[in-house]
């Protein structure tokens, strides 16, 4: 083994050892990293580039901060915790809400928002493990994690009905290069497998007319565009709640990663929500939408085994640079919906499957009506995305799964042991 900016290389660089994972501290030869750095990037672009679309912010400041915050993130957690930080669309709901307002109002909801998320990471970081242990048992964490990704899975499905035949080559290839590829072939098996779907699209005329002129318009450099924040009550008072959602996202994230590692990561908990918070309100300063741990990523990871944190160190370079590159951009607005689906419908469910696995390891007693019914309620108002509106403000199937569960499962542990059958037992 040998030693190189700080990562040590695992095994003999190229291969994987059987059982064995790539460690946030381990990475594989340069060349693999890089691919993998670069597969990261593709995972997070779609998603990534929708929320600005969506809610009319500029794409390539988004980019530009996705990767600044990035690389934020994994300094403040110590290159330990690997993670990519895209744009939330927790955000989506309080932007489109509030864009009579003007973008610069916007900012300043996202930087307070950021700063909250912040707030709440000092404060994990200082209570320490046993406010997590307390808030999420594993029968929380497992269900929050299960719901994040399979809150998805209508957006995943109408991509995917949109262009059949387009999604299901998409899909195909990835779990043939991720199942039945060796070697580099398997760690790149979701990029490969989208590169298939985009070249079988563009060959049967799947690729949209306006997505092809915007690539052919667009220009090879150009300098993001900024914005200076604004500071309104109420922009604020609507985008707030989004800090739920985040910090079940990242605080989903620690475990998810925690799980496939076979590490106990809770001691960086406070640090992700630390981080998380400051990028968003980084970003919010110059024009860029908030940002939160990906979903898609932790996919990559699941089916790649590479959780070393030099790949999204390229990931996030690689962001910062293409930020300057507005054709790339472009062209990555072509993908149409069928690879989207197709791709997002295998990465949506390992998040989902990851869940499961966290109640598995933690050997959560499914017999126990406590575990049973807050999961089962969680479940299914994060998969039906339950949607409430409550002050004026709207919120959706992730924030009601995951704040019911929170608040829940204590007052039904409570029920279950002082005046239920729990009381009986003890």
């Amino acid at each position: 083994m040998s030693t190189s900016w700080g990562w040590t290389v695992h095994g003999d660089g190229k291969t994987i050892t059987p059982g064995a994972v790539v460690a946030p501290e381990e990475r594989l030869t340069w060349s693999r990293t890089i691919g993998i750095g670069m597969q990261h990037v593709i995972a997070m672009f779609g998603a990534t580039l929708l929320v600005p679309t969506l809610t009319g912010f500029p794409v390539n400041t988004t980019l530009l901060f996705s990767g600044v915050g990035t690389m934020l993130f994994l300094l403040a957690t110590r290159n330990r915790l690997p993670s990519y930080l895209g744009s939330s669309f927790a955000f989506i709901a309080p932007l489109v809400a509030t864009q009579s307002d003007g973008i610069p109002a916007q900012l300043g909801g996202i930087i307070v928002a950021g700063l909250a998320l912040a707030g709440v990471g000092l404060l994990v970081k200082r209570t320490g493990r046993a406010l997590l242990d307390a808030v999420m048992p594993p029968a929380v964490t497992g269900a929050i994690v299960a719901l994040i990704g399979l809150n998805l899975a209508p957006v995943s499905a109408k991509s995917y009905a949109e262009q059949p035949l387009v999604a299901t080559i998409t899909m195909v290839s990835i779990l043939l290069f991720t199942v039945a590829g060796r070697g580099l072939v398997a760690r790149l098996g979701i990029l490969l497998g989208v590169i298939v779907g985009w070249v079988f699209a563009s060959v049967t005329g799947n690729l949209t007319d306006e997505a092809v002129r915007a690539l052919e318009a667009a220009s090879w450099v150009g300098v993001p565009q900024f914005h200076a924040p604004e500071f309104r009550l109420s922009v604020i008072l609507v985008t707030l709640p989004v800090v739920i959602v985040l910090i079940a996202e990242n605080v989903g994230h620690v475990k998810a990663v925690s799980a496939m590692t076979g590490r106990d990561m809770d001691d960086l908990a406070g640090d992700a929500l630390i981080a998380d918070g400051l990028a968003t309100s980084v970003a919010g300063c110059f024009g860029g939408s908030g940002t939160t741990t990906y979903a898609e990523n932790i996919g990559v990871m699941a089916a790649t085994k590479v959780y070393s944190t030099a790949a999204y160190w390229v990931a996030a370079l690689t962001a910062v640079a293409l930020a300057f590159i507005p054709k790339f951009g472009a062209l990555i607005l072509t993908i149409p919906p069928g690879v989207l689906g197709g791709a997002t419908i295998v990465l949506y469910g390992l998040i989902g499957m990851l869940g499961v696995r966290i109640w598995q390891d933690a050997k959560v007693d499914f017999n126990n009506p406590v575990n049973l019914t807050a999961a089962a309620v969680a479940l299914i108002a994060g998969i039906g995305n339950l949607t409430l509106t409550v002050f004026g403000v709207e919120l959706e199937g992730i924030a009601w799964g995951s704040v019911g569960i929170i608040v829940g499962y204590p007052i039904l542990k409570w029920c279950y042991e002082t005046i239920g059958e729990g009381q009986q037992l003890h």
